[in-house]
Parts: C-alpha cells; sequence; structure tokens
C-alpha cells in the first residue's frame, strides 16, 4: 500500500493519499487545503485518483476537496449524516485563508454508514461511524491503520465546543469503535502525529 501524508493550510491539517501498489488508483482522504500540494503529490506518486473521502466536512478537512474532485474527476464521499455540512459563510471564508474553494461542497456522489466498506482494486477499508467531533465524522480502518479524522488524535481527542458536537458521543465513539482496534494498529489522525490504538489505549489523558 502506498500511504503519503500531507500536513496542509494554517490549520495544519493531514490529509492522506493511499494508493495500490500494483494498479496505481487510490484515495484522498481530507483535503483540506493546498490543492496544487495535493495534485502534486498525486502525479509524483503516480497515481490516479478515483474517490474523495471527507472524515468530516469542517472546512479545514474540505477546503480544497472541490478543486481536488475538479481535476482529477473522482466521486466524493461522506458519511449520511454529514452531508450539506460545512459550507457556512463562516467556513467559506476560512477554507479561502486555507487555499481552498469558496463556494459550498459538491454533491457527495456516494453516501456512507457504519460498516460500509471502501474498495479500489486490493485497498479495502471498513467505514466506522464515529461522531462526537462531527455528527457525521467517520473512521477508516485496514490494512493495518486507521484514519480518525479529528475523532482521535496523539494523545488527544476532537473539540466538541463546535455546533452539533457532543463529547459524550465522541467518548462513546472512541471507546466502542476506535478502541476495539488491535493495539498494533497504526493511527493517522486529522491533525498531529501518527501513533497507535495500544499506545493510546494506555497513555491517552482524555480516555
Amino acid at each position: 500500500m502506498i500511504l503519503k501524508a500531507l500536513t496542509l493550510g494554517f490549520v495544519a491539517t493531514n490529509c492522506y493519499i493511499v494508493g495500490s501498489e500494483s494498479t496505481k488508483r487510490g484515495i484522498v482522504i481530507d483535503p483540506g487545503a493546498e490543492a496544487k500540494v495535493i495534485l502534486r503529490t498525486v502525479k509524483d506518486l503516480g497515481l490516479t485518483i478515483p474517490l474523495i473521502v471527507a472524515t468530516h466536512t469542517h472546512f479545514d478537512h474540505v477546503g480544497a476537496l472541490k478543486s481536488i474532485k475538479d481535476a482529477t474527476g473522482a466521486e466524493f464521499a461522506l458519511h449520511e449524516a454529514e452531508e450539506g455540512g460545512g459550507s457556512g459563510a463562516f467556513a467559506r471564508v476560512l477554507a479561502s485563508m486555507t487555499g481552498g474553494s469558496f463556494g459550498p461542497l459538491p454533491k457527495p456522489e456516494r453516501l456512507l454508514r457504519d460498516g460500509d466498506t471502501i474498495d479500489i482494486d486490493d485497498l479495502h477499508f471498513t467505514v466506522l461511524h464515529t461522531p462526537g467531533h462531527s455528527p457525521g465524522g467517520i473512521s477508516l480502518v485496514g490494512h493495518g491503520v486507521v484514519f480518525s479524522g479529528d475523532a482521535l488524535f496523539n494523545f488527544g481527542i476532537g473539540r466538541t465546543d463546535f455546533p452539533g458536537c457532543s463529547h459524550r458521543q465522541l467518548i462513546n465513539s472512541i471507546q466502542d469503535k476506535l478502541m476495539t482496534l488491535p493495539d498494533d494498529t497504526i493511527v493517522y489522525p486529522g491533525h498531529g502525529p501518527e501513533t497507535t490504538i495500544g499506545a493510546e489505549r494506555k497513555m491517552n489523558p482524555f480516555l
């Protein structure tokens, strides 16, 4: 599996490019800003991108989504509870500051539910609905890794002081979904460095 992490924009959001070694097709997860950097990296990796996945629609995770979609022709997927979010005036202004789009999000071609699978050739990820930071927040698990969005960080958890957030729901999502994964599962969060489920189980002060 090809996996490239990019930290982009003034909020330092992690965007992940994941590809098949054999077919050179892949996924962009959370294109938050700096579309030119993302597209250049995709080209350097020799990938084509048929799918973009947003773990949630806060501006710092989708600011470059329209530009990436327009450039690649990729379909866009997000959780059904998240459709229509993230496109208010405040979000658009902040998205523009990160090099993203002013306009509303493109309509998703695919609405995800808990337990769905995302399959791109030999890449297979399971969708975990992990709300709390956002009503339709998701994590993607497969191939020994989990992309946790803004649910779980390295020794931290997502903020729950925004509209639509719930601290109780977030803790339940982490405990019921993420903490059931094997300890050696590598966690690739929406912000900050990678970690493992085992490390967070033992030392995350919020858990």
